[in-house]
């Protein structure tokens, strides 16, 4: 966790090291507050993403529960609560961006603010919600745009470590803890030979090694798991906490999140979680509609990434990652969205929003940063879709939220109200007051004076 930034100037060709405290930095909202009192949205369009709009609809929710949904006149509402005006604004889930490094990393050119990888190729005991810095300034911008859970993922040279479901609120790691571990990182080696520099034999030399240690790793956990489980009989092997990671991947309790991009990565990674009886999960995906028949087959869902984004061969269609969400969801494979950017993760309903302009329904693009990542994550029993005891995790626009005029008016997390402040909008209104003092209007074109 970051307690303390490192800032380095230069005073007379000399470089001076200050100990910048967290409080003289721009401060990072107070977390919301427990939920006391009922609250009651009524009159709002609501989009249960579940089941169909409400464009008169009620919801209700107490003890940060969801206690009732549905059409204002069959919903009751108890005298205590809080009764808030919804006619004209929309309601949705809160939005769930399923694979990012958000938490986990601030200032990518100061080391000691990036925590999101751990040294060597072989780190599954590695949790990526201990992790989490909570006093990131990246986290309130990010769910001022509707953004409230996200899954945090290290990164790593082939395993990673493990990816929690995170919210973006709260004093510390465990309070934002939704559900962890949910799945396991991989970095999957490229399957072809590159021209960079690098010899034709030493690629292939590198590949091997690689897919050899991945095997080496889970032959050893299980080998750890068949000792534990024979214990009774026998002594029991010493604790590795390696291998005890591992434990829930051999199990399916959770699956592999795979990084691989091109076929021959995908079909290989399929493949090996075949052969092992693994869940899997493909992050990233460029060429996965290419092999929509097989994902759909072994039922492995994609998080697509990385929407706005250019082809990544030469004779690719322009429009190949915008497309991308609807080839998969036409050939049948399940599949959600991550913006796949630490700094612009609030961009997310906008990348949505490109793969809906490019084919994809609007429903199943707001299913797949909702409803359909909590599923690929394993957290539909709690967030995902504005359902009777699910998590009061959702939002109020005043608009439809895959167009960027529309405001997140009000958020809350587990029903606790969320602060929508953040560094950019203090900023905003820093220097909208600067150029209001100097009689410009901000707001007029090339700022001219009155």
């Amino acid at each position: 966790m970051i307690r303390r930034l490192l800032v380095a100037t230069f005073v007379a060709g000399a470089a001076v090291i200050l100990l910048v405290a967290p409080g003289a930095r721009a401060a990072v909202p107070v977390p919301g507050p427990p939920q006391v009192l009922p609250v009651a949205i009524v009159g709002a369009e609501i989009h249960p993403v579940a089941g169909p709009v409400i464009a008169d609809g009620t919801i209700v929710f107490a003890g940060g529960k969801i206690v009732a949904v549905g059409p204002t006149a069959t919903v009751p509402i108890p005298a205590d609560a809080e009764r808030i005006d919804g006619r004209g604004k929309r309601v949705y889930p809160g939005f769930i961006d399923a694979f990012t490094q958000l938490g986990l990393s601030e200032v990518g050119s100061v080391r000691a603010t990036v925590d999101s990888r751990e040294i060597g190729p072989i780190n599954p005991n590695a949790r990526a919600q201990v992790a989490f810095n909570p006093e990131s300034e990246l986290l309130p911008v990010t769910r001022s745009n509707g953004v409230l859970v996200v899954g945090a993922a290290p990164q790593g040279t082939l395993l990673g470590g493990q990816v929690a479901a995170m919210t973006l609120d709260g004093w510390t790691w465990e309070d934002m803890t939704l559900r962890a571990p949910v799945g396991m990182q991989v970095t999957w080696p490229s399957m072809l030979l590159v021209r960079d520099g690098t010899p034709e034999p030493r690629q292939k030399e590198n590949r091997e090694r690689a897919l050899r240690a991945l095997h080496e790793a889970f032959d050893d956990a299980r080998a750890y798991r068949t000792a534990k489980l024979a214990a009774g009989r026998g002594a029991a092997p010493e604790a590795d906490l390696r291998w005890e990671a591992m434990i829930p991947v051999l199990e399916r309790r959770i699956p592999l999140f795979v990084e691989a991009e091109e076929i021959h990565q995908i079909e290989a990674a399929v493949e090996f979680a075949a052969a092992e009886s693994l869940k899997l999960v493909i992050v990233g995906g460029y060429d996965a509609a290419d092999a929509g028949d097989l994902l759909r087959r072994h039922d492995v869902p994609v998080i697509v990434g990385g929407i706005h984004r250019l082809p990544r061969r030469r004779g690719d269609a322009y429009d190949a990652p915008y497309t991308l969400p609807e080839r998969l969801r036409s050939a049948g494979v399940r599949f959600c969205l991550t913006n796949g950017g630490l700094y612009n993760e609030r961009n997310l309903p906008y990348a949505t929003a490109t793969a809906v302009a490019y084919g994809l329904p609007a429903d199943a693009g707001v299913a797949a940063i909702t409803l359909e990542a909590a599923r690929i994550l394993g957290i539909a029993d709690r967030v995902g879709s504005l359902e009777t005891g699910k998590d009061a995790t959702l939002i109020v626009t005043d608009g439809d939220p895959l167009e960027e005029p529309t405001a997140v008016e009000r958020a809350w997390i587990g029903g606790r109200l969320i602060d929508l402040n953040d560094r950019q909008k203090t900023l905003n209104a820093k220097y909208t007051e600067k150029y209001r003092r100097l009689g410009v209007d901000p707001g007029a074109a090339g700022g001219s004076r009155p």
